[in-house]
């Protein structure tokens, strides 16, 4: 008996389950661009924990809703029950595209829709009421504008892209929407905050506008040539007024939507010029001063001091390395710590960059530092300057004397060999002297050695020689090395930085990319995504591991101007090392 029991309690629960409907049906299944889509999410049974799917990865954007109806009714003895959820969409892109399910749990149960796929075709004519016709046309009124300070800049000139919405006063707008961000391949770039948008006059096209700045990037071409800069997409609602009148004759406005771009520019950038070009000339371009200054210049052995190399002026301040100094060896010299006080007005650059060196003498004397020079490329002139720093004298009072120099003093040498004389002198009054036999130096062992050894070390010499070329003549190799070598100083520079965040992944980045260098052989204006991502996994890199390092990029390149904590900027030092780690073992 319990057995029948059981069985009917669940024939009964898979009848009621077999009952529930739960299904999205939409308002057509073609449409245009400009067309909306109402999607009804049906159900013959109430339930809880709705859950839509996501409209804008499906292409879709939700432009009414969600709104709710629910029905009841009784015929005949039998109750009915109905309840939707409704949206209304704007399609985003053409082609066909695909509402994802949505999920609601009813009865302890989760029910899911059918995938519908959506066919959109190009923007259509719609009928309107004449009356509500609108009396201008957005596309005629609305323009996206790209202003480009400098088109024809040389490789590290600074140059701003400043994105302006221009409308005209006929229209309003009340909300955009970016389809697609501007890229800025082979620059260095950073947005500049824009607290407020304000609405501006200006003319455009010989007329009167109104206008928003939405954007201000600073950028610095990092090689010459043609570099094109991808463009900024925006879809825009905007009110355009119809041919209605209220009771004060005062145009009604209607919706209206329009998809503008302000195209992709192309800079013509200069390669720096070849006349007049320093040898220690490092990438610096603008206009600085350049100074090294010891924090004291008289001292003890043993005693500390600092000695701090500085730039200051206007030009791309982080995107070059200080010249290090050269101390006598007996002087300790510790690595530097890098210091950066920089700020990025619409102008490029500003401030001053610094390292600051430990410096420790050992033994007591004067000891000079050569002095060190800084070349720029002077933006005015079109000319490289070099400053020279002073050279710096070191004078340590107390203290031990260097050994070394001590022992080749020649005074020192003779004042050890009197004293020597007198310690001895006492024993010097009955000596026995005796000749000493000595062995003929020509023919000896000793003599044949020196004369057969020139000829024997020549070989030596010349494979010495060979080697040394072939390492020189290694463009590849030796570029490798010092990007691996770079690699793990910018990412030992990076630990150091944890608690300041733009040093921190301005140096995490350099050693990103110093990595790619040192592992695929490629350069900074190679490195797309795309690219690197290809070349990781055809050296049979992880799947996963390569987009993790990826998305660090990415992390790096809008960390520097998103708020952050010092947890997450941990996280990101912790994932540095694991990925790169993973990928030093993983990259054949």
């Amino acid at each position: 008996m319990k057995r029948i029991l059981f069985l009917t309690v669940i024939l009964i629960s898979n009848l009621l389950c077999a009952q529930v409907e739960f299904e999205a049906k939409v308002s057509k299944n073609s449409l245009g661009l400009n067309e909306k889509l109402r999607v009804d999410y049906t159900m013959n049974a109430d339930g809880d924990n709705f859950v839509p799917p996501n409209f804008e990865a499906c292409g879709f954007k939700v432009v009414g809703g969600p709104s709710q109806s629910i029905s009841q009714s009784w015929i005949n003895g039998k109750s009915s029950f109905n309840k939707s959820y409704i949206y209304i969409l704007m399609p985003l892109q053409k082609g066909t595209l695909t509402l994802k399910q949505a999920s609601i749990e009813i009865g302890g149960q989760t029910y899911k829709t059918t995938p519908v796929k959506i066919n959109v075709t190009n923007a259509v004519d719609l009928p309107r009421n004449p009356d509500e016709a609108p009396a201008i046309s957005a596309d005629d009124n609305l323009y996206l504008v790209a202003d480009i300070s400098n088109s024809n800049p040389y490789v590290n000139q600074p140059i701003t892209v400043v994105y302006k919405l221009y409308f005209s006063y006929n229209i309003g707008i009340s909300n955009w929407r970016e389809l697609s961000k501007p890229k800025y391949n082979d620059f260095w770039s950073q947005n500049i905050d824009i607290k407020q948008l304000a609405a501006e006059e200006g003319m455009f096209k010989g007329e009167r506008y109104r206008y928003v700045v939405l954007r201000k990037t600073v950028l610095y071409p990092q090689k010459s040539g043609k570099l094109e800069i991808e463009p900024l997409s925006l879809d825009i609602d905007c009110q355009v007024p119809t041919n209605r009148r209220n009771f004060w004759g005062q145009p009604l406005m209607t919706e209206d939507s329009k998809r503008v771009s302000a195209g992709s520019k192309v800079i013509t950038v200069k390669s720096l010029p070849n006349e007049g070009k320093p040898l220690d000339f490092g990438d610096a371009v603008g206009k600085f001063d350049f100074k090294v200054t010891p924090s004291k210049t008289t001292l003890k052995s043993g005693e500390s001091l600092d000695l701090t190399v500085k730039v200051v002026g206007t030009g791309n301040l982080k995107l070059f390395s200080l010249p290090k100094p050269v101390v006598p060896s007996s002087i300790e010299m510790y690595d530097p710590e890098h210091n950066e006080n920089v700020s990025t007005p619409l102008s490029g650059m500003t401030g001053s960059i610094s390292d600051k060196y430990t410096l420790i003498p050992q033994f007591k004397g004067n000891y000079k530092i050569k002095p060190l020079t800084f070349s720029y490329f002077d933006l005015d002139t079109k000319k490289y300057k070099t400053i020279e720093s002073p050279e710096i004298v070191i004078n340590v009072l107390d203290g031990p004397n260097d050994a070394i120099a001590a022992s080749n003093s020649p005074k020192t040498s003779e004042k050890n060999t009197i004293e020597k004389t007198k310690s001895f002198a006492y024993i010097k009054q009955k000596t026995t002297l005796s000749p000493m036999e000595e062995d003929d130096f020509l023919g000896s062992g000793l003599f044949y050695s020196l004369v057969f050894l020139p000829f024997l070390a020549i070989p030596l010499v010349v494979l010495v020689r060979k080697k040394k070329e072939a390492i020189d003549n290694d463009v590849v190799g030796n570029k490798i090395k010092k990007s691996s070598a770079l690699a793990k100083k910018y990412l030992s520079e990076a630990k150091k930085q944890l608690n300041n965040k733009e040093p921190f992944y301005v140096a995490l980045e350099k050693s990103l990319h110093n990595f790619l260098k040192a592992k695929l052989n490629i350069e900074t204006s190679e490195m797309s995504k795309d690219k690197i991502s290809e070349i990781l996994v055809s050296r049979k890199a992880n799947v996963e591991t390569v987009s993790q390092f990826i998305t660090l990029t990415e992390n790096c390149e809008f960390a520097r101007y998103a708020p952050s904590t010092s947890s997450s900027i941990q996280q990101d030092f912790d994932k540095a090392v694991t990925i790169l780690s993973d990928l030093e073992k993983q990259i054949s």
